[in-house]
């Protein structure tokens, strides 16, 4: 379950900034309609997406062996530009989102998209990564209660290690914490 939830939240977290982008630079309108279709856009790529791939990648392979390496590529493009115009169309109707114009309303928001899926494909342990750690942070302190601050080290930490320690836990510098205590 925290796999997914992971996953989905930090999935969804770029999928805004893609469309806000997508919203930018191109006459479609996403404006606050970005939140919803986020939502729309990361539960289509996560379940649709791989199914499409598939059906598109396997109705490419059967033609494999009588294309050469550079059109290989090119098929390879067509079938990733095919999977981003239909995950597109699903994300306008269902959606907010209104387009203007053919070309840069129907044609360009599926190329940014699919640069925007290379880019997480690059970042996206990373991000899960440090998505997992504060959904695990989150967890552990609500569960422990608010000063949870999870196992103490064995060995004695340095002064400045204890006042970071401190400065964590309730977010305050040693100058505001004696500011605070002084009122």
């Amino acid at each position: 379950m925290k796999t997914w939830v992971v996953r989905f939240v930090s999935l969804l977290v770029f999928n805004i900034a893609v469309l806000l982008v997508i919203g930018f630079l191109t006459p479609a309108r996403v404006g606050w309609a970005a939140l919803w279709a986020g939502i729309v856009l990361t539960a289509i790529v996560i379940w649709i997406k791989p199914l499409l791939s598939r059906w598109f990648g396997g109705m490419a392979a059967r033609s494999a062996n009588r294309r050469t390496r550079a059109g290989e590529k090119v098929a390879e493009f067509f079938v990733a530009f095919a999977v981003a115009f239909i995950v597109w169309i699903a994300t306008v109707l269902f959606t907010g989102v209104s387009i203007g114009g053919w070309f840069w309303g129907w044609i360009l928001p599926p190329v940014l998209l699919m640069i925007g899926w290379a880019i997480y494909d690059v970042i996206d342990d990373r991000v899960e990564a440090r998505a997992g750690a504060l959904y695990d942070r989150a967890t552990r302190t609500r569960a422990k209660g608010p000063d949870a601050t999870g196992p103490r080290p064995a060995v004695a930490d340095s002064p400045a290690t204890a006042q970071g320690r401190k400065e964590i836990r309730d977010g305050l510098t040693e100058e505001q914490r004696r500011m605070l205590d002084e009122l």
